[in-house]
């Protein structure tokens, strides 16, 4: 499994991605971060922390779950039943700018999910998506704003995120079979 991106520079895209909010968006006012579950809820609070540490400003953070949203959950009537768990956004979206953040860009199928996630919170000013890693082979027309590394990948490999929060390091690895 080779190791496309190692903790250095995870951090190093991270601080990168950071700057580059904070010029486009001239400033971090009005700007709200939301993490898809799991590891995108982990990008964003680090974001987070390097906005403040550029900007002097908090940025609020939230966590969003999309599962009821996603296009497959009732593909597959047998088996188990998928995980619900909770969205945390303890601030009104309306008329925020909402940086949508996830680890992993493929399909476009969870992007899609999670808008439809947003907008039941309310009415965004405009939602801009930030990707760790973009894979490429897109079946809906969804583009990131902000991405870490384009990654140009096959179909039968798959692009696994580690963080240190729930993976216990920070790594990006590419992989033969599955789909992520």
């Amino acid at each position: 499994m080779p190791v496309v991106m190692d903790a250095d520079r995870i951090g190093r895209t991270l601080t990168r991605i950071a700057h580059e909010i904070v010029e486009r968006n001239k400033g971090v006012e009005a700007l709200a971060l939301v993490g898809v579950r799991t590891r995108g809820v982990h990008i964003a609070r680090r974001l987070a922390r390097t906005l403040k540490e550029i900007t002097g400003d908090d940025v609020p953070t939230g966590a969003l779950d999309i599962t009821l949203y996603r296009d497959d959950l009732m593909r597959h009537t047998v088996g188990p039943q998928p995980l619900v768990r909770s969205t945390e956004i303890p601030f009104s979206i309306d008329n925020r700018k909402i940086l949508l953040v996830d680890d992993v860009l493929y399909t476009g199928r969870t992007v899609r999910a999670a808008l439809d996630a947003l907008i039941d919170f309310g009415r965004p000013a405009s939602i801009q998506l930030i990707v760790l890693v973009d894979r490429g082979h897109r079946e809906l027309p969804v583009k990131a704003d902000y991405v870490g590394k384009n990654l140009p990948t096959q179909l039968e490999e798959s692009v696994q995120v580690r963080l240190q929060e729930t993976d216990g390091e920070d790594e990006v690895v590419l992989r033969e079979g599955g789909a992520a």
